[in-house]
Formats: C-alpha cells, structure tokens, sequence
C-alpha cells in the first residue's frame, strides 16, 4: 500500500476491486464497520506513514486517499468530503458487505392478477415472486412499492391497476415519494438510523430516496444498474426460493457439481504440501475455483491448544477464489494461485481471513497478544497441505461453495455455518485482531 500511494500526487479514488488488488482480499470487518478505517490500526498506520488519510469510503463500494498537510485535508478535496457528508446514507455496497436491514421495499410489477387480492399475491410476475421470497427470507419488516397506491404492506387489499411511475409527470412523482415515505414512516415507525434495503427501479428509488435520508434511514440500492436477467440470476444467487418459478439451469448445473467437487475436496491424497504448492507454480491454477487446507497431527495439537477444543488432523477450512460479486456482476481478477500464494500464504492477517483465522489462534496458543506474521508463514509451511480445484463458472461458483460447505462442514469456517463450540470460540479469539 505504502509503495502505491507513494506514486499518488494529492489523491486518489480506488474501488473496491481495485483496493484489494493492491493490498490483497480485505477483510469484513472492513467493509461493514467505519471505525476499521481510522483509530490505532496498523493498516492506519501503514497509509498514514505514507503521508495520507482517507477523506472518504463508501463501504464496500469505493474509498479516497488524500495526502494529508499540516492543516488536515487538502482544500482541493473540501468539496468530495463535503458532498460525501450531504448523502452518506445512500450507498450500493456489494450483498456479502452489508449486514441485514431494519425495512426491506420491493417494487410492484405490471403482470397482475385480473381480480382484487392481497398485495403480496396481486403481483404475479417472475420478478415479483423472487422479490417476494428474498424479503420473507429475510425475516424483517417488508412493504410493495405501488405506482397507484403508494407504499402498501404484503396484505393490504388492491384492486389491479395499471399506473406505471415512469410514465407519471415529474410533479406526481415528486408527491408520490414523499407520500410512500411517510406512509412506512406511520407503519413501521421512526426512521431515524434504520436501514432500509429497496428492490427497485431507478425511477422509484430515485423518488424516495432523498425523503428516506432526510429522516436519518440509510437506503442501500443492492441492484442498481442490473439488467432484468442479470436481477434473476443475484436472486438465484442469493438463495431466493420460489416453488412457482422456473428452475435456473446454473443451479441446476451447481447442485450436480456439488457432489463431484466434494468428492475431489475431500481426497486427502490429492492434497499437496504448502512449499511444495509453491515450487510446482502456477500452471493450470490461474483460474477460479475452490480449494480445502489441510492439518497434520502436530499442527492440530497447536490448534487444539489456541481454542482449548479437540482439533482432529486433516481438513480444516476451505474457500473460493474469483467468482463473480454478486450484485454489481463484477469479474473478480482473483485466482486459485494468487488466493492461495499471495493471499494466504503471502499475505497479511488483516486480509485474509484464513490468516486470521489461524494467526488468532496461534496467538493464543502462544501466550501472544499480536499475530507474528512471519511465524505464522513458518507453521503453515510447515504443517498444511492444499488441494485446489479449478471450476469455469465464475457466476455461479459462489453458489457451489455454499453447496460444498454444507456437506462438508469445516472446523475453522465461519461464514454461514452453524454456531459450534468452536467456532464460538474462535470468533471470540478472531476478535482481539481484527
């Protein structure tokens, strides 16, 4: 990072994606909690060493560095912070950042049912379903954006209408979202420091938006510039179940690829030691995939005795590299042989998860109260072995690795698992380093 902002002049704006191609994957904490970015971190450290501060991010979206004066921020950046400042609520942050909202808004449909009914099943479209079936998986306070009726509630009563709010004069449009606002305002309470997840059209957003962040709710837009395909496959991708729906042929392709790759994962004998995955290169891992690590006896004894729980030697973690972020479509520039070389066994705690992982528990195995990074290289050189295995669907390999998790459960993940002994204590160890 250090040598990166050392060939910046007075600032410079990285996205996401392009800030973990310079500093490696970045760890959650970064993108859901802002006090990752300031206080007594090393990571601080590292970028105020080098004479900058960040004057503004965008959590998970984008941050800018600004070389720092005596005088604080540069005056040529006052206006980016001050427009930051204006609109900090409004953000578009990728699905696997963000943590679960207060309020979830979808938006109406123009196919109906020809009779009145309740709103939740008036809408019938593929679309609308979807939509419906995420927010009842998300098991928080949900409400229908409608061009005629304003905002409604799943079982409120409607009539079939065909209003359509592009289609309505900028005036009505104006009062439209003024009047949807104040009405979930009187249904669900004050807004003030709620998070509320619309699932909408731009035409929509756009007429509510600024009303939400004038009563202190902070909106997050998930879908934004995604084509009506490409919002079928994030629901697809985000687990939405519709038993009306068609099936989405990649799920189909996933849920037969699961067992194979499970199989593959869990060969231990396909496993090759880490100094040996280093010496044989790259060739044939440049590509996206999954991968599983793998513990020796001595090294599970050292487990063991940082999470005072009964460790077993073999497969202990496994992950992914380079698929596709989900909802922006983006290509991830990553691969199995940068996620496994520069990232885990390269890289530094604060962006790798499975470092952190394994350096938390070190640590307190060893008494330390830091993460010894150059320690923690040593003893993964020389207790792990790993297995990689290419996969050439980037769009739905995220899914597969849900898939392949479930079924073979590791000890030391965390994400989307169930909440085990160990895994209680090892978020409490993860804790004291993030």
């Amino acid at each position: 990072m250090t040598e990166k902002l050392g060939e910046v002049g007075t600032s410079i704006h990285l996205t996401w994606d392009e800030l973990e191609g310079v500093v490696g994957e970045l760890p959650p904490s970064a993108s859901n909690h802002r006090a990752w970015w300031s206080g007594d971190r090393p990571h601080v450290r590292e970028w105020q060493s080098a004479g900058f501060s960040v004057a503004n991010v965008q959590l998970g979206a984008r941050v800018t560095f600004v070389r720092a004066t005596d005088d604080g921020v540069r005056a040529d950046h006052v206006e980016d912070v001050r427009r930051s400042a204006i609109t900090p609520n409004l953000t578009t942050q990728p699905d696997s950042y963000l943590e679960l909202p207060d309020l979830l808004l979808v938006t109406c449909v123009k196919t109906k049912l020809d009779v009145p009914a309740a709103a939740k099943d008036l809408y019938i479209s593929q679309l609308f379903k979807k939509q419906r079936a995420y927010a009842e998986g998300r098991s928080v306070p949900w409400f229908i954006l409608s061009a005629e009726y304003g905002l409604v509630a799943p079982d409120d009563w409607l009539a079939p209408y065909e209003r359509y709010l592009p289609d309505t004069p900028a005036a009505y449009r104006a009062a439209w979202g003024a009047w949807a606002v104040e009405r979930l305002e009187l249904l669900a309470g004050p807004l003030d420091g709620k998070v509320v997840e619309i699932h909408a059209g731009a035409p929509y957003i756009s007429a509510i938006a600024d009303h939400l962040i004038g009563k202190g709710a902070t909106v997050v837009n998930r879908l934004e510039g995604l084509t009506m395909g490409a919002r079928l496959q994030w629901y697809a991708s985000n687990h939405t179940v519709d038993s009306d729906a068609d099936t989405v042929p990649t799920g189909e392709r996933v849920h037969e690829a699961a067992d194979s790759f499970v199989a593959m994962l869990t060969d231990e004998s396909r496993a090759v030691p880490a100094t040996d995955f280093l010496e044989r290169g790259s060739e044939g891992l440049r590509l996206p995939g999954l991968y599983s690590w793998w513990v020796d006896d001595s090294g599970a004894s050292d487990l063991a005795t940082g999470l005072d729980a009964p460790i077993a030697r073999g497969l202990i973690y496994a992950g992914l590299a380079g698929a596709t972020r989900w909802p922006s479509g983006k290509r991830s520039t990553n691969t199995l042989w940068l996620r496994i070389t520069g990232m885990h066994l390269g890289g530094r705690h604060e962006f790798s998860t499975f470092r952190l992982t394994l350096g938390s528990i070190l640590a307190s195995a060893t008494g330390y109260s830091t993460i010894d990074e150059e320690a923690l290289t040593a003893w993964m050189k020389q207790h792990l072995k790993v297995l990689a295995v290419p996969y050439d669907d980037a769009d739905t390999l995220g899914r597969l690795e849900d898939d392949v998790l479930t079924k073979i459960d590791p000890p030391l993940n965390l994400k989307g698992m169930d909440p085990t002994p160990i895994r209680k204590r090892l978020t409490e160890l993860r804790r004291n380093h993030r």
